[in-house]
């Protein structure tokens, strides 16, 4: 090589090592510093227990179970413009540790579902005295025990009377003639006035024979409910021998709870299930509600009408009343009852605004129906409403609407201090 090329060469080596020198040391020299704007905002503003969000600290600390609190940051906090309170931001992670459930809030028709226990009793206006209207003896019974099933027209006795006889020898005597006319008729009219059996009657005018014994017979079918006859007794007019009770029809007297006595209305249909029949239910209808509430316990008597053709219902047997009424006639808007924050003083829901973010809405709520509430303000169909885990969330609200309210100078409530775990270390 010659003398005069070393030199060029020698310089070249040098410039490319300086230039190598200063490439590498921009890859590897730190960052400036931060302004003070940016230290200022990732700074957190204190620190949270994580496991109770309402205990904060003003330093890193440690919870009892030695989990670390975790840092709440100036910049996570959104204030809504709708509702004035913060927005809360959670991460994907939160979100399902929580166990956030959410769904639309939708305009509904609410039913009013009354449950209450009710009580089979007799139909009061099925219920037949046999009380003949003369005197005699009975001579025969041909029902002789309570609870007995009759049928209508089913003889239950016979009676020998002797003011009966004595008016079918009237007739008699009247004999025939034109002139007799109104002595025969005065005295068919005298037994039909002590209610004497129509085919009995019949049967003496066709065949102008005495009939000693009068049977009386049931009127309906039924039951004997009671039985004061006795074999060869005697008894007077209106002497009650039986009571008979038409079972094809009874009552259930439920007991209904004085608040949801403007629920119930008469023709309203009630299902009604009885414990000696699981498989089936029974369905009747409110015929009255009764005028009085009971002191003891404050509920109202209701009366249902209810079919009993094959008389499976008996007196005094228990069952599980259930009467629906339309709340409203027509749709509101409404959320689930775990969507509603109830602080005594307002109510609050935490709407899902995507993203993780959650805002806490005030609303005006109305009845709340079977597991759902009225929204009457505050609130659009079709908002995601959080039902699940809203309590949690709504702690953060709380610590979050308290920090919001340093930035605009309002006074708010101070953090509750935290447990001193400094000794377990910091960050």
């Amino acid at each position: 090589m010659k003398p005069s090329v070393r030199p060029i060469l020698l310089l070249l080596a040098l410039a490319g090592t300086g230039l190598g020198g200063y490439g590498l040391g921009r890859k590897t020299a730190p960052p400036p510093p931060p302004g003070p704007e940016t230290a200022a905002a990732r700074r957190p503003l204190f620190y949270r227990n994580p496991m109770n969000p309402q205990v904060t600290s003003p330093v890193p600390a440690k919870d009892d179970m030695g989990m670390d609190y975790v840092p709440v940051y100036a910049e996570d906090l959104a204030p809504s413009a709708r509702s004035g309170e913060a927005v809360i931001s959670l991460g994907p992670e939160k979100i399902q540790k929580l166990g956030v459930r959410s769904e639309p809030a939708r305009r509904r028709v609410l039913t009013h579902v009354i449950r209450a226990l009710g009580v089979v009793e007799i139909d009061e206006r099925r219920v037949h005295a046999i009380a003949p209207r003369f005197e005699g003896w009975i001579e025969r019974l041909g029902v002789n025990t309570t609870g007995q099933p009759v049928r209508q027209g089913e003889v239950l006795l016979e009676a020998y009377s002797p003011d009966l006889v004595s008016a079918q020898e009237e007739y008699r005597i009247a004999g025939s003639g034109e002139a007799s006319r109104a002595l025969r008729e005065g005295a068919i009219q005298r037994l039909r006035n002590w209610s004497v059996p129509e085919p009995w009657l019949r049967r003496f005018e066709a065949s102008g024979e005495i009939q000693r014994r009068v049977p009386l017979a049931s009127p309906v079918n039924g039951i004997v409910l009671e039985k004061n006859a006795l074999q060869g007794m005697r008894f007077l007019p209106g002497d009650t021998l039986f009571r008979i009770a038409d079972l094809s029809t009874v009552w259930v007297i439920a007991s209904i709870f004085e608040q949801d006595l403007g629920h119930v209305r008469v023709g309203q249909t009630a299902r009604i299930g009885f414990n000696a029949y699981p498989e089936q239910s029974f369905e009747g209808r409110v015929s009255y509600v009764y005028p009085t509430v009971t002191d003891a316990v404050r509920t109202a008597r209701v009366r249902i009408e209810l079919a009993n053709p094959k008389q499976r219902l008996k007196p005094a047997m228990y069952g599980d009343v259930t009467l629906q009424a339309a709340a409203e006639a027509e749709p509101v808007l409404a959320v689930p009852d775990s969507a509603v924050l109830d602080s005594g003083t307002r109510q609050l829901v935490l709407v899902r605004l995507g993203e993780g973010n959650f805002e806490p809405r005030p609303v005006e709520t109305g009845q709340r129906v079977e597991g759902y509430t009225e929204i009457r303000r505050g609130l659009s169909a079709g908002e995601e409403v959080v039902t699940r885990a809203n309590f949690l969330i709504d702690s953060e609200s709380n610590l979050r609407a308290a920090i919001g309210s340093f930035s605009t100078g309002q006074p708010s409530p101070a953090p509750t201090a935290a447990p001193d775990h400094s000794m377990h270390g910091g960050h």
